[in-house]
């Protein structure tokens, strides 16, 4: 697959379905960043997108929030890290929530050894290798393994990185939406959610039909195009796997998608006609 071009779509519900309420906050514009899981090649071309878009755009406050997952699998995690780290959109604020995957490599590298079993089960290993830490048995489980290939990934990471993973935040609200990374427990107040459902929820949100108090965009929750649903907006579209990154574009009441890869449909907003597909 050829992914060195961006695509825009039209952000619409399923046939026959409702659309999720919802506005940003006025003369707001907000970029919201799926998935990315060490694809910093496709990080950079939704990066170029926004620019572009944010250049053109009358909005006065511009928020690119990033979804989590950052690290595992892909090409290289650690690229992804230094990227967010280091790429500055003028005139936008930046937003960086944690996924499932930092809290696993924050736990494991905090000495829970059972974390770091899930994480290396789920693609945590080649985030180590791509740190340059040498994994010579990949199927090695045992507490003297797992304790040695921690001290490793400890004294690889930079200083820089870890900050960044320990400063990572659970969520953000924004006028009429939720930002999360996995989802929110259905019936309960969005003030009152913890951390690790925010991070890990899986079916109980997705199956729930509740209004939770906002429109919630996340991510974990593969899928081969973003759900549009009358509650929830997911946006992971498997870009390690599918090499289409997804980012929601919300500008008061208007949404669409910026995304990577041929496969994505084309679409082209009238204010983004001047953004050409091959950017």
């Amino acid at each position: 697959m050829n992914v060195g071009r961006l695509h825009w779509s039209a952000c619409r519900p399923p046939a026959g379905g409702a659309a999720a309420p919802g506005a940003t906050p006025p003369d707001t514009a907000l970029y919201v960043i799926g998935d990315i899981h060490g694809r910093c090649d496709l990080l950079q071309l939704i990066q170029r997108g926004i620019a572009i878009d944010a250049g053109m755009r009358r909005a006065r406050r511009k928020v690119i929030v990033y979804l989590g997952d950052y690290l595992s699998r892909g090409i290289d995690a650690r690229q992804v890290l230094d990227r967010v780290l280091e790429w500055r959109c003028e005139g936008c604020e930046i937003v960086t929530l944690k996924g499932n995957h930092e809290d696993m490599a924050l736990r494991y590298l905090d000495g829970d050894l059972g974390a770091g079993r899930l994480w290396f089960d789920h693609g945590g290993l080649d985030a180590l290798e791509h740190y340059g830490v040498d994994v010579i048995d990949r199927s090695a489980r045992d507490e003297q393994s797992m304790e040695g290939l921690r001290l490793r990934f400890a004294a690889a990471l930079p200083a820089p990185h870890l900050a960044f993973l320990r400063s990572l935040l659970i969520s953000r609200r924004e006028g009429g939406y939720y930002f999360v990374h996995a989802g929110v427990e259905p019936g309960l107040a969005l003030a009152a959610q913890n951390a690790h459902d925010q991070m890990w929820i899986r079916q109980r949100f997705l199956e729930s039909d509740q209004q939770h108090g906002a429109t919630v965009v996340h991510g974990h929750s593969l899928a081969p195009a973003p759900q549009v649903m009358h509650n929830r907006i997911g946006i992971d579209t498997g870009a390690y796997l599918s090499g289409i990154l997804t980012c929601l574009v919300l500008d008061g009441c208007e949404r669409a998608f910026l995304q990577t890869g041929d496969d994505a449909p084309v679409r082209f907003p009238p204010l983004l006609g001047k953004i050409h597909a091959g950017v």
